[in-house]
């Protein structure tokens, strides 16, 4: 009898692991194929995606939206500086206050740390608007034609700070600390040799969707930039689609079919993703090695 189920798991376990990588299969095609209708669309000619659609093929092959794109390359190569030198400053920036200050709210000898959690929190609720926002950064702080609030702009996330506050109570265990303490360390050494290699797992995956929203952000820059060596790809390729559109606005008698409109809208999109997902698999090995720092304890 036992050697019958022994014989049964064997023989489902091909089963099972058959129906696994089917299942990851199909969920790997739904998220790979609209990126694929997304590239060849932007390589159609504008007269073929107006008429037959969007297809996982090119129609009537052309690269007129890239062509208009990279019509001015130094603007382009210029967008593309901006934008890597405020992700990658502000991501890491933004990890390290982020850290300390969770760090210090997890701290139970840190007085009334309750009453600035909930401070915290009330401005995910509650904020003063965009005009004392813009006050405060342009007039108060004079941050406006920096790199400084493109990158102090989107750095602080209160959802984030509170999440590594909970990570850090889970995983840096109190007796650890007071030991550290009793053989002389300081809060600064502890949180740099101690608490920031215990909280990499948090780190990797709030730094992800933080370097995304670095690399995604085009509003603060249109709101406190005006000089050209300032402007991130994303502004840069808002500015042009805007461009293109009103240009469209102003010939609505001219028809001209083969002008890039909605195929650029897709070279935009293959423009802005391209760099993400030509570093992402470089980092994706540090970000699952950081998940699992911690899994297995001896």
């Amino acid at each position: 009898m036992k050697s019958a189920i022994a014989n049964n798991k064997l023989n489902s376990a091909p089963a099972f692991t058959a129906l696994s990588y089917a299942i990851v299969t199909l969920i790997a095609l739904v998220c790979v194929l609209p990126f694929i209708v997304l590239v060849s669309g932007a390589l159609s000619s504008e007269s073929s995606v107006l008429k037959d659609g969007y297809w996982f093929w090119p129609r009537g092959f052309s690269v007129e939206a890239f062509k208009y794109i990279f019509r001015y390359p130094e603007d382009v190569l210029s967008g593309y500086k901006v934008s890597i030198i405020v992700t990658g400053v502000g991501t890491i920036l933004s990890l390290f206050i982020s850290t300390m200050a969770a760090y210090v709210l997890s701290r139970k000898e840190l007085q009334h740390r309750n009453k600035l959690a909930f401070f915290l929190f009330f401005t995910t609720l509650f904020n003063g608007g965009l005009a004392p926002y813009y006050i405060w950064l342009s007039r108060n702080l004079h941050l406006t034609n920096t790199y400084s609030v493109l990158i102090l702009g989107p750095m602080f996330n209160v959802l984030y700070i509170l999440i590594l506050r909970s990570f850090i109570r889970g995983s840096v265990p109190e007796p650890l600390v007071e030991s550290a303490k009793i053989d002389g360390a300081g809060d600064l050494r502890i949180f740099l040799q101690m608490v920031l290699p215990l909280t990499k797992p948090a780190l990797a995956s709030i730094g992800v969707f933080t370097a995304l929203a670095y690399w995604n952000d085009w509003w603060t820059a249109m709101m406190f930039t005006n000089k050209d060596d300032l402007i991130p790809l994303q502004y840069l390729l808002y500015k042009m689609l805007s461009s293109i559109n009103l240009s469209a606005a102003m010939a609505q008698h001219v028809t001209n079919l083969d002008a890039p409109k909605e195929t650029f809208k897709l070279a935009m999109t293959v423009i802005a993703t391209g760099p993400i997902l030509l570093v992402f698999p470089f980092a994706q090995k540090y970000f699952v090695s950081g998940i699992t720092i911690g899994a297995v304890k001896g």
